[in-house]
């Protein structure tokens, strides 16, 4: 199920929509890099495209971070 999550982006308040499951993951990544989850999410929103949707660019941040993950570890 999708949850809608609040945070703000350079001083406007935005909301985003993701499973939870995401959003965990999100938490996850930012703990590994010693961040707060509003930091990500702001590095993350920088790095987007204007038309690209910001929960999209959530998930597929996740989708990446863990294929890279993988793909490190198929290395080691």
């Amino acid at each position: 199920m999708i949850r809608k999550y609040s945070t703000t982006l350079h001083g406007h308040r935005t909301s985003f929509s993701l499973e939870p499951l995401f959003h965990d993951e999100l938490k996850a990544i930012a703990d590994e890099r010693e961040m707060p989850v509003a930091a990500l999410i702001r590095e993350i929103d920088d790095a987007r495209a204007v038309d690209d949707n910001l929960s999209s660019a959530l998930r597929l941040h996740v989708l990446e971070w863990l294929k890279t993950k993988v793909r490190d570890a198929a290395i080691s």
